[in-house]
């Protein structure tokens, strides 16, 4: 993956690729603490770094939900949304809305050519929605 995009291939960014694959929507430092666990020695630079690149890359996306801290997530490239736990802040995959794409349909697109939409549901978790009710 990292070869087709051009990137070099490194320890960290490989351990970072990987993390990024095994925990979705992680944030930094979980990140930091999963590429520590095989590369006990990088440091907060090389994590960081390595995210950047693989971000601008596509390999990775990079999602930060209002009031929450960026998070990443290996499923690119189909538009796909995130709904979120008001509670907890657990989040998830959203695929996009069926029949028509009303996510793409800006009511005034000001001239713009629209080729993605970022939409994020809130909402409560089911384990957070059963405590409430509870």
């Amino acid at each position: 993956m990292l070869r087709g995009a051009a990137l070099r291939v490194t320890r960290p960014r490989l351990a970072v690729l990987s993390a990024v694959h095994a925990h979705p929507h992680a944030d930094t430092d979980s990140i930091i603490g999963a590429v520590r666990a095989d590369l006990p020695a990088v440091s907060h630079q090389a994590v960081y770094d390595s995210l950047r690149a693989l971000t601008a890359a596509g390999l990775v996306r990079r999602i930060q939900p209002s009031g929450h801290v960026a998070r990443y997530e290996s499923r690119v490239g189909d538009n796909h949304h995130h709904v979120v736990c008001r509670s907890c802040g657990e989040i998830a995959d959203a695929d996009c809305a069926v029949g028509e794409a009303p996510c793409l349909s800006a009511s005034d697109d000001s001239g713009f050519s629209i080729d993605e939409a970022e939409v994020i549901y809130w909402g409560l978790c089911p384990g957070c929605a059963t405590a409430q009710s509870s």
